[in-house]
């Protein structure tokens, strides 16, 4: 980050910052409260998604990227890819040859508990090291901590079994682990799959600028977190701990734990790697529902153990992570407030829309402008730059995944451990639309109802709540605009693509992909 586009950075925060107190100091004056509860709740909800902006600038504000330093030679070195039973042995072919063309000196080991003679025959094509590991339990790092001490190597790279490595990896990562004081490296993560759907496009869209600017203010914050793919760990670091953590969110205790132990984190903003996204709604939604209730498990679990060892920026690093799925409960308060009003007459505040507008349009503004300058530092900048629009209509359409996944975080229920499916897995249209067809429907309903009720109206009435009317309902249209991709998306799940999509990937040439 060159000094001027740190002082670029600088620029926008101050002057959004000061837009934000501008705006809440003209939201909380009392005659802008109508209904004091609800006025409570929209401004929970409306403060919540501020906050997250806020964050993100704070972020980005600590941008930093570590200086490449050369792979010594005489580490030893491990990868742990792990099988479970019913993932696709033909995707193992592909990343097991990809993780025996790795330029570095390394064994690579396939921890299986499918109990199929064909994966352990695959392994040994590939040079690979096969361990059976049945019915431990913790799911994937119980067969990381299971292997950890069948093992001996100085350094660990953990692999998901749908990412295909790129040669050169190993050489990317190992130099860092020259201070003594670094526990981990985690590198980008990316796919070769985004462009096989709707679906897949829009989830990674959604980890562009995390991956980018997002991890990489995170490492100058002293907080870059693991993954759970992609992210090498010094064997005495997770020794440490006691292994590598076990839970839904299993990367993020892991992370948490070691820099509450002390070990720094590395992140390395490179593509040596790309894997898989979920192609068809159904799974990505699967995927988000073990996410939102997981990642809850720092902030109610971890975070009050380990808060008095991190320091403020770490703590504020994983506050930010741990609350991310909270955005479900303030877009069903998003959704109901227009209709409340539209249907009833009541409302939480008392503000004029064209108030509204002017108060809120600075903030937007620079957080758009700053959103855009900071893709930069993407890490890939000719595919993953611009304004990101289907990330955000799938975003959308899961809140009621990211509900559910917070009351479940309340409420300590317990979801099973489910690999993200590899493979597309075909959907029925209306199990995965309904939720965005219903909006419509209510929508349309409601539609119909003001413009009955309008027509109906006195010309004075019609004056004194036109501005209030006309802005609910483009507050209620515009989620019913973004709808439209989640229903895009549960149409194309009702078919699936012809061909896996890593029967298209050439291992021999990984290092160009």
């Amino acid at each position: 980050m060159r000094l001027r586009d740190r002082v670029v950075v600088s620029v926008l925060t101050g002057v959004g910052i000061a837009a934000v107190l501008r705006l809440a100091d003209w939201w909380f004056r009392a005659d802008h409260i109508a209904e004091p509860v609800l006025f409570a709740l929209l401004s929970l909800a409306f403060w919540y998604g501020i906050s997250r902006v806020v964050l993100g600038w704070i972020n980005y504000a600590a941008i930093a990227k570590p200086a490449h330093r050369p792979a010594p030679a005489g580490h030893s070195v491990a990868i742990f890819t792990t099988s479970s039973p019913g993932e696709p042995l033909s995707m193992f072919e592909k990343t097991l040859a990809a993780c025996a063309e790795i330029r570095y000196p390394h064994t690579t080991y396939l921890l299986d508990d499918t109990q199929d003679a064909r994966f352990g025959a695959v392994a040994e094509r590939f040079g690979a090291r096969h361990l059976e590991l049945i019915g431990l339990p913790g799911a994937k790092a119980g067969k990381i901590n299971r292997a950890l001490s069948l093992t001996n190597e100085d350094f660990i790279l953990v692999l998901d079994p749908d990412h295909i490595p790129f040669p050169e990896f190993l050489d990317r990562v190992l130099g860092h682990f020259d201070d003594d004081s670094v526990g981990f490296v985690q590198v980008s993560q990316a796919y070769y799959n985004q462009s096989r759907s709707f679906t897949a496009a829009a989830a990674a869209q959604q980890t562009y600028a995390f991956y980018g600017p997002g991890q990489m203010g995170l490492y100058g914050h002293g907080a870059a977190v693991a993954i759970g793919a992609n992210c090498t760990f010094r064997r005495k670091a997770l020794e440490s701990i006691g292994g590598h953590g076990i839970g839904l969110a299993e990367d993020l205790v892991t992370a948490i734990r070691l820099h509450a132990a002390e070990w720094k984190s590395v992140y390395v903003p490179e593509i040596v790697s790309r894997g898989l996204v979920p192609e068809d709604l159904g799974s990505f939604f699967r995927q988000q529902m073990k996410w939102s209730r997981g990642v809850y498990e720092v902030v109610f679990a971890e975070l009050p153990h380990a808060i008095g060892a991190l320091g403020w920026r770490q703590r504020l690093s994983y506050l930010t992570i741990g609350t991310y799925y909270f955005f479900g409960a303030t877009t069903l308060l998003y959704l109901i407030f227009p209709y409340l009003y539209l249907w009833t007459g009541f409302q939480p505040t008392s503000m004029r829309f064209a108030e509204f507008i002017a108060e809120t349009g600075p903030v937007a503004l620079v957080g758009v402008v700053l959103y855009l300058f900071v893709q930069r530092w993407m890490c890939d900048r000719d595919t993953e730059t611009g304004l990101h629009l289907k990330g955000l209509a799938l975003k959308i359409a899961c809140w009621p995944i990211f509900l559910a996944g917070t009351l479940l975080a309340i409420v300590r229920a317990d979801i099973p451990y489910i690999p993200t499916a590899k493979e597309s897995v075909r959907g029925r249209f209306l199990n995965l639309a309904w939720p965005s067809l219903l909006l419509i429907f209510i929508y349309v309903v409601t539609l119909l109802h003001v413009i009955n009720v309008r027509l109906r109206a006195s010309e004075g009435s019609l004056e004194l709540s036109s501005g209030a009317v006309w802005g609910m309902l483009l507050f209620a249209t515009l989620p019913v605009l973004m709808s439209g991709g989640a229903i895009r998306a549960a149409w194309q799940a009702r078919s699936l693509p012809k061909r896996p999509p890593w029967d298209e990937v050439d291992v021999t040439r990984s290092g160009e992909a």
